[in-house]
């Protein structure tokens, strides 16, 4: 089971049981993002070292017609989780194709020794987030905004997370909030009419059904100072078939939603994650992405302008991009606030504000986000143009 937390309440035993085990080794050899068979038994046996063996053609077919199904992706998550491989199939696929490095790197590795180092600096909870929690799954850090936390489950476990606090543990079910713990964020969020916009997140809120996303969506939506809901999810990334049609009606229903989706790298963007984005945007759902800057993964400007640029074509707008956070483990993915500054300037003369993020850092115990730019003002006076001379500006 999870280990329960105290506190706060945002750590949970896990309410589904214990993980169900598989009988007899499988090969899965299933389709990746465009269709080449077997990717994922080279995810599997390439990166965890997997002995998988005794699968014949009518195993490989059943398993070929349940790969577009995002349940079945999300139950084969939790059998190969305890086992190094803390993604679903469609994730794991990626990292054996091209950049699958970039993909490899951003999963959270447990046992075999594959741990990573974990530095005097970091913190199991890096933001402070227990301590700015008034309610259960509830954090209020700013004072117009809350975030509610819908579940501890999701599609993939990112070495990266800042929120890895509410997952670890040996259980791979996790918990969902409950109907109680729902009512009792937004009676908060009714009695504060200074708030104006909730940010549902997890865990990811995308891999539950649709009828449980509304009922959570419906209930903030009902607040009527809330103006703005935003939805937190790496769904599109790491789970595209469950943006279907029904899910983005949904969404698109809660007046003044948008979504934040979470993609890091080019290697991500598959036919299957862009028809998830774009059948959100066809169904009228805003769509932002957020981008963690994570040395050795996407630490230079020729992937970053890639992957903004594409997002951009698909009518993603590059919102943030983050330094990582202080959570147990990323000192190795910390590139450090000047080098970052450094590709952010990269990035000036490459790409327009739409396909521009903010990069930004997240103060340690609660502090908040600080937006930050390289200095493009000179000891001069002058400010720095494209060709890299000063210019002065003539309004003082």
């Amino acid at each position: 089971m999870a280990r329960q937390r105290s506190g706060s309440g945002l750590g949970k035993p896990s309410l589904l049981g214990a993980q169900r085990s598989e009988s007899g080794p499988r090969k899965p050899g299933l389709p990746g993002a465009a269709g080449e068979p077997s990717l994922l038994w080279g995810a599997l046996s390439g990166v965890c070292g997997l002995a998988i063996s005794g699968y014949n053609r009518g195993m490989d077919r059943r398993l070929e017609g349940s790969w577009n199904d995002w349940r079945w992706q999300l139950e084969r998550f939790r059998s190969v989780a305890a086992g190094g491989l803390p993604a679903t199939p469609y994730y794991a696929s990626l990292a054996s194709g091209s950049g699958g490095g970039a993909v490899r790197s951003q999963l959270e590795w447990r046992g075999g020794g594959g741990e990573r180092a974990v530095s005097a600096s970091e913190s199991d909870d890096p933001l402070g987030e227990e301590a700015q929690s008034p309610v259960p799954r509830l954090i209020h850090r700013y004072s117009d905004r809350v975030l509610f936390l819908a579940t501890n489950r999701c599609a993939v476990r990112c070495a990266f997370c800042l929120r890895g606090r509410i997952w670890r543990g040996d259980a791979v079910d996790g918990w969902d909030a409950s109907d109680a713990e729902l009512e009792e964020a937004a009676v908060y969020v009714e009695r504060r009419p200074e708030v104006r916009e909730v940010l549902v997140s997890g865990g990811d809120p995308l891999v539950l059904e649709t009828p449980r996303i509304s009922r959570i969506l419906d209930r903030f939506s009902s607040i009527p100072s809330i103006k703005i809901i935003r939805v937190g999810s790496r769904v599109p990334v790491a789970l595209p078939m469950r943006v279907d049609s029904e899910l983005a009606e949904a969404l698109a229903a809660v007046p003044g939603l948008w979504l934040a989706t979470h993609f890091n790298h080019p290697s991500e963007l598959t036919e299957a994650s862009r028809n998830a984005c774009r059948t959100l945007v066809s169904k009228g759902v805003p769509v932002l992405n957020q981008t963690v800057l994570l040395k050795g993964v996407n630490d230079d400007p020729d992937t970053l302008v890639e992957l903004f640029s594409e997002l951009a074509s698909e009518r993603v707008k590059p919102h943030y991009l983050f330094h990582v956070d202080p959570a147990p483990g990323c000192a190795d993915f910390a590139t450090g606030v000047e080098r970052a500054l450094e590709i952010v300037r990269a990035l000036r003369n490459r790409l327009s504000s739409v396909a521009t993020p903010t990069f930004a850092i997240d103060l340690p115990g609660g502090g908040g986000k600080v937006p930050l730019l390289p200095g493009y003002r000179r000891e001069d006076g002058t400010f720095e143009a494209l060709d890299g001379g000063g210019i002065e500006y003539p309004f003082k």
